[in-house]
């Protein structure tokens, strides 16, 4: 949308048209008028129209014909009805057309143009949240997992580098991070791909079970082995074995892995015939796989076979320009899950989503955004559909801070202390701060810079 909103006023009295062109021109709009409705359709067929006010009685095409003929030109324009008291009932069915919403004569000016500024806050919205649907579905049509932040782009230039070598990969990060969206990529980017991805949570199965799973068995090698069962080596074979949480190997089953590693053999359990694989395996973990090495928990040749190459997925408070875009990934994704029509966040729900640290990263996230989508009042999803530790609610929200200042603290330092907190908690976005202060960013900008001027002065 142009800095300055074009306006289509369709109404058949000379009188409440001028009167709504200068009161709509001082607030900085660009005015067109239209006598009536087929006017104000040959207007809004040639396009560049942002919002139209249009009476709901016209001679000729009435103001419902306008609105649906609107929506069929350009479904994203907005219309308020403008409507005496007698047809109040005709506007509130005219919503259900995809009326924004309506006002009755008479009305006072400052009402018009505060309905004017939530239509196109609203506009603007939609289209913001389109942007960010577009990048989202370009990244994901080039094959690309969902980020664009420069931590990000790090790591996936180096997921590229060692996707087609035959090296194991050591995939380290925090829990929810993603690590096993970055051993996929790596699958997906190999020549191994058309094989299979075979993933295995080591933390998630206990010891006897584990090596079941990973090596197989065959019928009567245990109670309950009724018939022989290939592992995951197996079904693996020409493919990618990812071992998740690999710090959580047992001292029993970690030469047993470090001989596939070595050799490419194994034997199923209750077998002696040893199977080949060509498996190539990725394993990720939170642990410190080298602290475990020097405590005796892990085993260092096999920490040196696993570590050939290194990759740390970052967390998403170092990757804030993804949280956009995840944000709508999963908001698409649940919204078609729960059958719900939503067309994204508001502002200021985002920057709140920014703003938070995300100790639980992206599976934090998705979570959240999941919640939104079910609670979400609007077609945006808005701060109250966050939860209270993100919207900054007054029961202990990430937001909810205090500062304390001694009787007789010049107002200028506790003014100066208020501004670097609520900064420090906005994680130094300038738009927030100024929001949560209740000031305009550009006077956030110039006390900054007071701040900056003082400082050097002193120095």
């Amino acid at each position: 949308m142009s800095e300055s909103p074009t306006l289509l006023v369709a109404d058949d009295d000379p009188g409440l048209r001028e009167s709504l062109q200068r009161a709509l021109t001082r607030a900085g709009y660009h005015v067109l008028l239209a006598p009536e409705g087929r006017t104000a359709l040959e207007q809004l067929q040639q396009g560049g129209i942002d919002l139209v006010l249009t009476d709901l009685k016209m001679p000729g095409l009435s103001g419902i014909e306008l609105l649906r003929a609107a929506k069929a030109i350009a479904p994203d324009i907005d219309v308020i009805l403008i409507t005496a008291f007698g047809t109040v009932e005709e506007a509130v069915s005219a919503m259900k057309d995809g009326a924004y919403d309506f006002i009755t004569k008479p009305f006072r000016g400052d009402q018009l143009l505060k309905l004017v500024a939530k239509a196109l806050e609203r506009r603007s919205l939609i289209q913001q949240n389109r942007a960010l649907q577009k990048q989202l579905d370009d990244l994901r049509a080039s094959g690309q997992a969902i980020g664009a932040s420069p931590a990000f782009r790090r790591m996936l230039a180096l997921l590229d580098q060692v996707a087609d070598s035959s090296a194991t990969v050591l995939i380290q990060g925090e829990s929810g991070a993603g690590k096993e969206l970055a051993a996929r990529t790596i699958h997906e980017r190999s020549a191994r791909r058309l094989r299979p991805f075979i993933a295995v949570n080591c933390a998630a199965l206990p010891e006897t079970l584990l090596e079941s799973e990973l090596f197989g068995f065959e019928k009567g090698a245990f109670t309950g082995a009724v018939a022989r069962k290939e592992g995951r080596f197996e079904l693996a074979d020409g493919g990618t074995l990812f071992l998740d949480e690999v710090g959580d190997l047992s001292l029993v089953t970690q030469p047993k892995i470090l001989r596939v590693l070595q050799e490419g053999e194994f034997e199923r359990l209750g077998a002696t015939r040893t199977i080949r694989v060509d498996v190539r395996i990725v394993t990720a973990t939170n642990r410190e796989l080298a602290q475990m090495v020097r405590e005796k928990k892990f085993r260092e040749d096999l920490y040196y076979r696993l570590n050939v190459i290194t990759v740390t997925v970052p967390p998403l408070r170092e990757r804030r320009d993804d949280i956009p875009l995840l944000a709508q990934h999963f908001l698409r994704v649940y919204a078609a899950k729960n059958n719900r029509r939503l067309d994204g966040f508001t502002d200021a729900a985002l920057e709140r989503l920014e703003a938070y640290p995300w100790p639980g990263n992206v599976r934090e996230l998705e979570n959240v955004i999941e919640r939104g989508v079910v609670l979400a009042r609007g077609t945006l999803i808005d701060v109250p559909d966050l939860p209270d530790d993100i919207s900054g609610a007054e029961s202990g929200g990430a937001l909810s801070q205090a500062i304390t200042a001694l009787v007789g603290t010049p107002l200028a330092e506790v003014e100066r202390r208020l501004l670097d907190e609520t900064l420090r908690v906005a994680k130094g976005n300038k738009t927030l701060t100024a929001k949560l202060l209740g000031i305009d960013v550009r006077t956030v900008a110039r006390k900054l810079e007071r701040q900056e001027d003082d400082e050097e002065s002193a120095d």
